[in-house]
């Protein structure tokens, strides 16, 4: 593995060359450059050899990507000076993720974060805002509520890993879901792939009824994917589900608001029903993909969006009277409780 960077230096280095260092992952990706390096180690020779690439260009071209700690360099011994080279277990699947064509990334673009660019003293003044009509919390509109779900679906895939991965065990035979802020569907429609005898109704706002009837018919899932209109903020939650799931929606919302939610689950849920919660807990890693919204948000006071550690739901959920709470492994962690 790659070493730590030596300080801060070094990072303000990288992040002043960071449209650069973009080009050069970017670049490995389009290359197949990626495939060669991750399972490694490989020559300099044998990759210039097999891409068709000049060795001595290809050399800087190596050390761009040492310097970011994605690549490491070695010399046995027995290579009598020549240099091999090895990616990081789990590059090739990131950079895919965060550079493909459809990534998280790429959708944050379209976001309107250049009215804050090079104004983050007059920003944090409160001078400056981003205007309501490029981004405005809630969505109001039906264009900005179309937008902000197709974000959120875009940044499923690790949430579905989760879930599949403890389905069996979360919803018996006959279990009827209620996703609270369930975007388009998106989420229900893999729980309902991946579970025949599931139920999921979609809570959500009226403007998203139109999304979740349009997956609904993408997916062939009539009669299994339903959608309940209602206000979360102003009214109780639906009291016919064997579980509720909050899944990328209670880091949206200051603690009070969180707290508020949860007892509104508490209260609708019958006994032995299941509350599940999965998003962002924060870690330096996740903290790292959380910056765009970190950023962009600035701008936007409506929005609390902050992400909070685990711990914050484990000592809530025994508070308000829930018991057997779990933190489930996976690519985003999943807590579930119990009412009893």
């Amino acid at each position: 593995m790659s070493e730590a960077l030596p300080g801060p230096r070094a990072l303000l280095h990288l992040l002043f060359n960071g449209a650069r260092a973009v080009d050069v992952v970017e670049t490995a990706l389009r290359l197949g450059l990626l495939d060669a390096l991750e399972p490694g180690p490989v020559t300099l020779a044998a990759l210039s050899e097999r891409h068709g690439l000049v060795p001595t260009r290809l050399d800087k071209f190596l050390d761009c990507l040492e310097s970011l700690g994605l690549v490491r360099r070695e010399s046995p011994p027995e290579a009598r000076g020549e240099l091999r080279y090895a990616a990081v277990p789990g590059l090739r699947a990131a950079a895919e993720a965060v550079l493909g064509p459809r990534s998280q990334e790429r959708d944050r673009e379209t976001y309107a974060w250049r009215e804050l660019y090079g104004h983050l003293p007059e920003v944090l003044r409160g001078e400056r805002s981003v205007s309501p009509r490029s981004f405005d919390w809630p969505p109001r509109t039906p264009e900005q509520v179309a937008g902000f779900e197709a974000s959120m679906a875009a940044g499923l895939g690790p949430i579905v890993e989760t879930f599949r991965a403890h389905a069996d065990a979360l919803f018996p035979a006959g279990t009827r879901l209620l996703d609270v802020g369930g975007g388009d569907g998106s989420l229900a429609a893999h729980l309902l792939e991946a579970r025949p005898d599931l139920r999921v109704d979609v809570y959500n706002l009226p403007t998203c009824e139109p999304l979740v009837e349009r997956t609904r018919r993408a997916r062939g899932l009539e009669g299994r994917l339903g959608f309940v209109a209602g206000d979360f903020l102003r009214e109780p939650l639906p009291n016919s589900h064997d579980a509720l799931s909050f899944v990328r929606v209670l880091h949206d919302w200051p603690e009070d608001t969180a707290h508020a939610l949860l007892r509104a689950a508490f209260e609708a849920l019958p006994p032995g029903g299941r509350v599940l919660i999965c998003e962002e807990f924060r870690t330096p890693e996740r903290l790292a993909a959380q910056f765009f919204w970190s950023y962009f948000l600035m701008g936007v006071d409506s929005c609390g969006s902050r992400l909070r550690d685990v711990a914050f739901y484990t000592r809530a959920l025994p508070a308000l009277g829930f018991r057997e709470v779990r933190v489930l492994p996976g690519p985003f962690e999943l807590v579930t409780a119990l009412r009893p």
